[in-house]
């Protein structure tokens, strides 16, 4: 399983990181995927720069498509995958907090 950091990405940028708070640009190639995992106490807030990009969640079950411009928080405790839609590439902005990162993966 996938932890932190170990998921092959086309890119990743460290815009700011203070305790408890965190922001990314991350690029995903055509076929790659954040995996399914969770956060125990942070929201994931996504901003779709390039896209668009598709973000899956379980319990509650659900799929949001982003355009560029457009933004979707998964809060705390929601298992969730990102990847682009139909395989392809995307871009995003995504702000982790507040509170302790973690990266639980999801079999």
């Amino acid at each position: 399983m996938a932890k932190a950091g170990t998921y092959p990405l086309e890119k990743r940028e460290l815009v700011a990181e203070a305790p408890g708070l965190r922001m990314q640009i991350l690029t995903l190639a055509a076929g790659q995927e954040v995996p399914w995992h969770w956060h125990s106490e942070v929201t994931d807030t996504f901003w779709c720069m390039d896209g668009p990009m598709v973000i899956e969640t379980r319990a509650p079950a659900g799929t949001t498509i982003l355009q560029p411009g457009q933004m979707h928080a998964v809060p705390a405790r929601t298992a969730h995958r990102v990847t682009g839609q139909d395989g392809g590439p995307c871009r995003f902005a995504i702000l982790q907090g507040v509170g302790t990162y973690d990266f639980m993966p999801v079999g």
